[in-house]
């Protein structure tokens, strides 16, 4: 993770857009952007290609606008992994 919040997961640059209520990043592959990850009010969602996608993940976490410290890696990762599997199916 950067001094700007951004990380990379699985292969695919996430750019934090704001960092709680909502917590919520823009995912790129190279220059593109690909899909859309919020946590607000308790719920996570990942959408592909983008805000005004379709949701391809859907969790709950403990965190309500922002991730817990213990759970924020897993489910960036599992959101990641949905959006990856979105693009495989539907490229």
């Amino acid at each position: 993770m950067d001094d700007e919040g951004d990380r990379t997961v699985g292969g695919y640059r996430l750019k934090q857009t704001c960092w709680a209520c909502p917590e919520q990043y823009d995912v790129f592959r190279g220059a593109e952007q690909v899909g859309y990850l919020r946590l607000r009010h308790g719920r996570f969602d990942a959408s592909v290609p983008d805000v005004d996608g379709g949701i391809v993940y859907e969790a709950m976490p403990k965190g309500d606008g922002r991730f817990e410290d213990d759970e924020r890696d897993r489910f960036l990762r599992e959101a990641v992994a949905a959006i990856d599997e979105a693009l495989r199916l539907n490229p």
